[in-house]
């Protein structure tokens, strides 16, 4: 995983939150729309969990990322940091009710790899959250574009919604829902942006496209 950038511009990728307040908030609001009803926090991961913006607002317990200096902003909002990589989660088979990918899959190194590691330590009823920054959506051709200006997103291969969703079909895993959002620039979104018009089904229209699976028989 290409963790370089969100080790040196840590400052840099947390502050992005603040500034845009509005899309940070529909992001959650997806996410929250596809996490399952109920989970043991001590049983929830996030694989690239960053600074843990997602995973401490979202009730996910544990974190695991390969940048050191992110992973300190994590145990601050109060997710226990795992230094690793998705490749090879230091976790137990068929241990959790929820592992959860926020737009990480941009950045990992064996996608088939990533995913048969999900699959891996998800329990049988267990819960699968990915979210994506669609690269066939209006918003993400403008990304898409432009990636090579961002240090964070220079070395990313993003992916469309179907890819994703094929992948996880490949991987074994029953897909449940699609939800989206982020249809304008994030810069362009208020503070309190209208969540319940906000969040839409489906895929193709919103840059961050969140699918919720299963695992599947195995």
């Amino acid at each position: 995983m290409s963790h370089a950038p969100f080790e040196t511009h840590t400052d840099a990728y947390d502050e992005w939150y603040d500034a845009h307040a509005g899309a940070y908030r529909l992001e959650r609001a997806a996410l929250e729309r596809a996490l399952p009803d109920d989970f043991d926090a001590e049983r929830a991961l996030e694989v690239g969990v960053g600074t843990g913006r997602f995973a401490g607002t979202l009730g996910i317990g544990v974190g695991i990322d390969p940048a050191r200096a992110p992973l300190e902003r994590a145990r601050e909002r109060g997710v226990d940091p795992i230094r690793g990589v998705a490749e090879l989660l230091p976790v137990g088979t068929g241990t959790l009710d929820l592992v959860a990918f926020v737009t990480v899959l941009s950045f990992v190194d064996d996608l088939e790899r990533t995913l048969a590691e999900a699959r891996r330590v998800l329990a049988a009823d267990g819960t699968l959250v990915l979210a994506v920054l669609d690269r066939s959506s209006p918003i993400g051709q403008v990304y898409q574009k432009h990636k090579d200006e961002s240090p964070f997103y220079a070395r990313a291969e993003f992916l469309t919604a179907d890819e994703a969703s094929a992948a996880l079909a490949n991987a074994g895993f029953e897909i449940e829902r699609r939800v989206q959002t982020i249809v304008d620039d994030p810069g362009a979104i208020g503070d309190d942006p209208d969540v319940s018009s906000g969040v839409r089904p489906g895929h193709g229209d919103g840059l961050f496209a969140v699918v919720r699976a299963t695992p599947g028989d195995r």
